[in-house]
């Protein structure tokens, strides 16, 4: 996409993100999150305590009540604040999409051909089913399915890729995109999507937070928060009547306040993750939308990061999908300069990437460069699906290149032999994960031309990184068994689906589901769409059939096959960053239970002070330490919580003892050093 990338403070985001803070005080937002809305809660209380405090007698000091019910809030707005902004940046990323979606006249046809007659209409009439013809020029009003001629189309709109796409009738590259415009010739589209439901809607409506529906695993964990903030208000609720009878039957101290109940609940609480756990789901799905793919649910993101199973195409994902002639193997009794030289020439009129590169080949080692051919007579035979071969006839001499079978019935058709040795050499070929193409002259074979997939560099060790995460990879291709066994060995693969059918696409994902696996694959055609919807996550191609674009539950705007390795990436930053944070934030209550408890009860239960391991100052300074930290601690968290924690292909027990050690520890240690921090603070500023 065309959009300006912001930085994470951008004052065009924290602004709109503040501003929207204190919009999200609102009881029916609040309510949505269960763990905050106790803190809202108890924010109101103690708010209605301090006007107690003010015009009455106050059941604490009114300065000490007043520092707690401002943290309590500022808690609270700092909560919103890290939704604000993960939902801001999403927000840009839509009205960056938003601007491309105009109001546009459509030529809308009376019948389905480019020779009928059209009326000029507004794009919002148009409905699912109707044709049109957009013309060199013209914006494509709709999303649709090219039914009649071919055209160059600007998709940088959409994509971010300045180099226009063809797209034609038939196959696999007729889906167009409303918004995009048409660059030369002309198309008739039956349009697929009725207004409102079409791919930029779509587009829109997944990419702002606020439409964002929570996820299975997000939901999970939403419980347990409520279940253990339900724990803990049960707990402090029955500390009132304890502190109450212990004063009365020891018939000293003070009885615990609403004040310092509220405070011990908020600490108790898991706050820090309840007010970043919004946050971090809005920020996966914006960090899936900067890398230009659009997920048509959270689910999806979510099943990204614990994919088991990775079904990749060779062609483009695991090779660079251009065949390259590397070697001329003559047949007996033939010199390798003559076979250079009847491949060459086999080969001057072929424009395919494979063509060009026996032509390069044979002028790179033999020198084979000018042909004076218009001193003979020369026929190129263009390559036909019927014969399966391609040539020259120049002047007296029949030359012909194509598959091993293709040749070897034009041999027995012209009375000649075919050679075992060149068979066996087509097969040694094969077997090393090249394909043999085989050249003849008139009834005589002259060898073989090895045509080689390169594997693209540095795909092994990205496919060994997957591997140490404990993710399967399997290579699909319409190869035989030979040449697939050889270029996935090559390529580091763990396994591979040979001549690869939809048929057996799906059947091999059914297969590995009901091992209780995860499968991610993509696809691009319409033989692809079965098994797009089988499959946990579906990438579908932007570049390929509305069928596949359905069938899928993302959608890769940059058509780039190997971006599925780059989603799992995502996925799992994504739920290493909401477990990172769940761990810190549970470990950092513990040490808060040290600091609060002691202080909360201490006047009730003068034993207590023996527990204040801090040496914290007061009651009061240890309990407002504790609020004021409870609070800071999600404004230091949210660049984390937005960014994503560092991402490491690791293996789920390495990642668990990190995790332990960096976020389990860390969030033990934090807070002793932050709250003894702040209660020094306080002692010198003689706050408290």
């Amino acid at each position: 996409m065309t959009s300006k990338k912001l930085s994470l403070l951008d004052p065009a985001l924290v602004k709109p993100a503040v501003i929207e803070s204190f919009r999200k005080l609102s009881p029916q937002v609040q309510w949505r999150n269960p763990v905050m809305f106790v803190v809202y809660a108890g924010a109101i209380l103690t708010t209605l305590l301090l006007g107690q405090a003010l015009f009455g007698k106050g059941e604490a000091p009114g300065g000490f009540i007043a520092a707690i019910t401002l943290w309590l809030w500022f808690t609270v707005l700092f909560a919103n604040f890290a939704e604000a902004l993960a939902e801001g940046r999403s927000k840009a990323q839509a009205a960056s999409l938003r601007s491309n979606k105009k109001n546009v006249l459509a030529k809308k046809l009376k019948i389905a051909t480019h020779a009928s007659g059209y009326e000029v209409t507004d794009s919002a009439s148009l409905r699912k089913g109707d044709a049109i013809l957009v013309q060199a020029g013209d914006v494509i009003p709709a999303d649709g399915e090219v039914l009649e001629g071919v055209a160059s189309v600007d998709e940088s709109a959409i994509t971010g890729e300045s180099a226009p796409v063809i797209r034609e009738a038939g196959g696999d590259f007729s889906a167009v995109t409303g918004g995009t415009r048409v660059l030369s010739d002309w198309i008739v589209v039956r349009v697929t999507a009725n207004p409102g439901e079409a791919f930029l809607d779509r587009m829109i409506a997944m990419v702002e937070g606020a439409k964002r529906q929570k996820t299975p695993n997000e939901i999970a964990l939403t419980i347990l928060l409520v279940a253990l903030t339900i724990v803990f208000l049960v707990v402090t609720v029955t500390l009132l009547p304890f502190s109450q009878f212990s004063v009365l039957a020891a018939g000293s101290g003070e009885p615990v306040s609403l004040t310092v109940l509220v405070s011990l609940l908020v600490c108790l609480i898991p706050t820090t993750i309840g007010g970043l756990l919004s946050a971090i789901g809005v920020a996966g799905m914006s960090r899936m939308l900067g890398a230009n793919v659009i997920a048509t649910s959270g689910r999806a993101v979510e099943a990204a990061g614990d994919v088991d199973v990775l079904l990749l195409d060779k062609t483009g994902t695991i090779t660079l999908g251009n065949r390259q002639a590397v070697r001329f193997i003559p047949a007996p009794g033939v010199t390798e300069a003559d076979l250079a030289d009847v491949a060459q020439l086999a080969s001057l009129s072929d424009e395919t990437p494979e063509g060009r590169s026996v032509v390069v080949l044979a002028k790179q080692q033999f020198n084979l460069r000018e042909r004076q051919l218009l001193s003979h007579e020369v026929e190129f035979i263009p390559f036909s699906a019927h014969t399966r071969m391609s040539g020259v006839n120049y002047d007296n001499r029949q030359i012909r290149k194509g598959a091993t079978d293709a040749i070897r019935k034009h041999v027995a058709a012209q009375g000649g032999h075919f050679p075992e040795e060149v068979a066996r050499q087509a097969d040694e070929v094969a077997r090393r994960g090249a394909t043999p193409l085989l050249v003849c002259e008139n009834a005589r074979v002259m060898g073989v031309i090895e045509l080689k997939d390169i594997v693209k560099g540095g795909i092994k060790e990205r496919f060994a990184e997957l591997r140490e995460m404990g993710i399967k990879t399997v290579m699909i291709t319409g190869d035989n068994p030979l040449t697939a066994a050889a270029i996935a060995a090559e390529a580091g693969v763990d396994d591979f689906l040979s001549e690869a059918t939809p048929e057996a696409k799906l059947a091999l994902i059914r297969q590995n589901q009901s091992e209780g696996k995860l499968v991610a694959m993509t696809g691009d055609g319409t033989n692809d769409a079965p098994a797009l919807a089988q499959a946990d996550v579906a990438v579908a191609m932007n570049t390929g059939t509305q069928a596949a674009k359905e069938a899928g539950n993302m959608v890769d705007l940059d058509s780039n096959p190997t971006k599925l390795i780059e989603i799992v990436e995502i996925g799992k930053q994504m739920l290493m960053t909401r477990g990172s944070l769940t761990t810190f934030s549970v470990a950092n209550d513990v040490a808060k239970y040290f600091a609060i408890i002691p202080a909360a009860f201490a006047l009730t239960y003068p034993q207590l002070n023996a527990l204040n391991v801090m040496g914290l100052n007061s009651p009061a300074s240890a309990i407002l330490s504790a609020v004021i930290f409870n609070a800071l601690i999600i404004v230091f968290l949210i660049p984390l919580a937005l960014r994503g924690v560092s991402y490491k292909a690791q293996g789920a027990a390495q990642l668990l003892r990190n995790n332990l050690l960096i976020y389990g520890l860390g969030g033990l240690i934090v807070p002793f050093a932050g709250i003894k921090l702040i209660d020094m603070l306080l002692g010198l500023t003689g706050l408290v």
